[in-house]
């Protein structure tokens, strides 16, 4: 394992351990305060279409923000992991149009293919932590970084973390895809580097 690889595996556990400390009142509060922020974002607010994602365990939640993105009538689509790691996309239709997958919540409407996700004005990410760069570090399988190689640059990419996990480095890779902005329970942060 080279060092890239041991640093990201040493900050994952970390930030993990973190993550699996925190109250489900704590998920809870962070989820209504990060949608409130993210739907009175000029980026989500003029955006016709939104990527997001369901979000599992302690992951910041995203219910109250996929409920907030379906009142104003934007279009969202959701991931649907691919047997090599790469994401698909399809419609979110409402809750009843998910079912589980591999662990994950997925909507079970038509495939649009994975480059569908640059069709969208905004994508929100999961990740465990990004640094003032925009430097993302994820769980390791390496979907998103595959799925922001088709963003086209401009694009508000934004990762949903919780206050402390905003970090000072994060160790990355050659296949490691920056993104634009993080938002917490406490606002959005937008990011110095933008994507190239």
């Amino acid at each position: 394992m080279d060092s890239v690889e041991a640093r990201k595996l040493a900050l994952r556990d970390q930030l993990v351990t973190g993550r699996n400390r925190r109250s489900l009142v704590e998920v809870s509060e962070g989820a209504r305060a990060i949608a409130e922020h993210l739907l009175a974002s000029p980026e989500v607010r003029r955006a016709a279409t939104v990527a997001l994602y369901v979000s599992i365990a302690t992951e910041p939640g995203t219910g109250p923000l996929l409920d907030g993105l379906r009142a104003l009538g934007r279009r969202v689509i959701l991931p649907v992991v691919l047997p090599d790691y790469d994401l698909d996309w399809a419609v979110y239709d409402g809750p009843d149009d998910l079912a589980r997958a591999r662990g994950l919540l997925e909507p079970v409407g038509p495939r649009l293919g994975p480059d569908a996700v640059a069709t969208a004005d905004v994508v929100l990410t999961p990740g465990l932590g990004v640094d003032r760069s925009g430097n993302r570090i994820g769980k390791g399988a390496g979907c998103y970084d595959r799925a922001l190689g088709r963003v086209p640059v401009g694009t508000f990419v934004c990762t949903l973390l919780y206050d402390g996990e905003l970090l000072d480095e994060v160790p990355t890779g050659p296949h490691d895809r920056p993104v634009t902005a993080v938002v917490t329970p406490s606002g959005v942060t937008r990011l110095s580097r933008s994507r190239s």
